[in-house]
């Protein structure tokens, strides 16, 4: 499977991007699949999880309220909309999914299959 981040780009605080992650080579409807970030000179982080469904959804605090993921099974595609932009939410943003059907976490090393990430840059 591959998967494939983009949407980032540089963007004034209070401002909104959405990250798209597409997948090609596996289906995803069976995954679960979460969206990390990593600054620099810091360990990758999770940001947000949805599960294989999408019926549910789980954040860190540090973006609860502002970022919402959701996911289009036919394109099979997972998005991260992110609002309220904040300097500190600067970092290369990644997918990825488990290799595990079904499942949903939110540690990294739960997560084997990952993207290549986008950088996501906000102004002050």
């Amino acid at each position: 499977v591959q998967l494939q981040a983009s949407g980032g780009g540089l963007v004034q605080a209070g401002g909104s991007v959405r990250l798209s992650c597409a997948a090609s080579g596996r289906t995803l409807s069976y995954y679960a699949v979460g969206w990390f970030r990593q600054g620099p000179g810091q360990e990758r982080e999770f940001v947000a999880v949805i599960s294989w469904t999408g019926a549910n959804s789980y954040y860190a605090d540090s973006v609860k309220g502002r970022f919402t993921i959701s996911r289009d099974k036919a394109k099979n595609t997972v998005y991260l909309q992110m609002n309220y932009l904040k300097p500190e939410d600067s970092a290369v943003y990644y997918c990825a999914h488990p290799s595990e059907r079904l499942a949903t976490y939110t540690e990294p090393s739960q997560f084997h299959f990952w993207g290549q990430g986008t950088q996501v840059t906000v102004s002050s």
